[in-house]
């Protein structure tokens, strides 16, 4: 009999003691009917994927993929609660009203209290503040998240999508409360590279783990878009995520580069593109948003695939370089050279009294 634990790589989470799977499950978009979500969660539970990602807002409708997932729990996976990590959040719009959202205190503590219920458990083992709020004390944010641990409503806290100057800030806090933040997830792949630099500087400084979420854009990493827009694909519907404007002659002639280049390692594009990810050790999970089993069982496989060389890494660098081409060169500066006034010498004037001197 095959042990799940053999399948998958466990890295721990920052300095925290917790381990979390290199490939997590997240459920967005694609938990909005139980049977997708029962055949997605089984998969990843088949593959040794422990770690699943909620949010108060996840469906459509919101709340619904918790409320599959509670079916869930409650069901099939009753007997093995205590070997899956199971995360929510709370800071997008959920409810009308001023306290449906963002990070004050109110509304977190509401929001948690409704995903224990759609879920169907005392607990969740992470909860995070699902985005930085300008206009409410960070304090009263992480405050909260600190309290929610201390009553034992959620094992660990993190944040998500902060920028990195309220990452060190709140970690600080965290600290002074004896409640670390653990891990910090935040948009990254191979179109999406803001992080890089001061959020994952900050996140390691902080000795949070990094997962990333959206780690395909969206589907644009894959090779649904290599041929144009398929007329069921995200792209071409009225999604506000990602829309047929993005996808530019240049963007496409970009994407095809690329598959090119994974072609020649033996890889689909997608594969890839996860590998490229891990390339760097400080990420710490990979969260996928499959909307297919299959799509999970070709996730998991880039734990086998080969390291990158040098030169591929040179090589993707130079593709992704025409999206983002350096501005012009400035135009040579001329330093004209101040013009001088030339002027006669001026002729020997003798002064007032004084004879002019004779030659004998």
């Amino acid at each position: 009999m095959y042990d799940r634990y053999d399948l998958m790589k466990y890295q721990r989470c920052g300095e925290s003691g917790l381990m979390l799977p290199l490939v997590s499950l997240g459920a967005w978009h694609n938990f909005d009917t139980f049977e997708s979500a029962r055949s997605l969660t089984l998969k990843a539970w088949d593959l040794g994927i422990t770690h699943i990602d909620f949010a108060n807002n996840y469906g459509p409708p919101p709340g619904i993929a918790e409320t599959h997932f509670g079916y869930l729990i409650k069901g099939e996976l009753a007997a093995h609660r205590d070997e899956l990590i199971i995360a929510t959040k709370a800071g997008y719009r959920m409810w009308d009203g001023p306290y449906g959202e963002w990070g004050s205190k109110k509304h977190l503590f509401a929001s948690l209290h409704q995903s224990l219920k759609r879920l169907q458990l005392d607990y969740v083992d992470i909860f995070y503040s699902h985005r930085y709020d300008p206009n409410t004390p960070l304090e009263e944010t992480m405050g909260a998240l600190a309290q929610m641990i201390r009553e034992g409503k959620a094992l660990y806290a993190g944040i998500s999508s902060y920028p990195a100057k309220a990452v060190k800030k709140a970690a600080k806090i965290m600290r002074d409360l004896c409640v670390p933040l653990i891990i910090n997830q935040s948009s990254y792949n191979l179109l999406d590279r803001s992080i890089e630099g001061k959020v994952l500087e900050e996140t390691q400084e902080a000795g949070l783990g990094m997962i990333v979420f959206c780690p395909l854009a969206q589907g644009l990493l894959t090779d649904r878009y290599l041929q144009g827009i398929p007329t069921d694909s995200r792209a071409a519907s009225a999604s506000i995520f990602l829309n047929s404007d993005r996808i530019t002659p240049l963007l496409s002639a970009v994407l095809i580069e690329l598959n090119t280049l994974a072609l020649t390692r033996g890889q689909t594009l997608a594969r890839m593109s996860l590998n490229w990810i891990l390339r760097d050790r400080r990420i710490t999970s990979l969260l996928i948003g499959a909307s297919k089993p299959e799509q999970i069982e070709d996730c998991v496989a880039v734990q086998q695939d080969e390291p990158f060389t040098a030169e591929e890494l040179r090589r993707i660098e130079t593709i992704l370089a025409q999206l983002n081409p350096p501005p012009p060169e400035p135009a040579p500066r001329i330093i004209l050279k101040p013009i001088t006034k030339t002027t006669k010498p001026k002729s020997a004037v003798p002064k007032k009294g004084i004879a002019p001197k004779t030659s004998n």
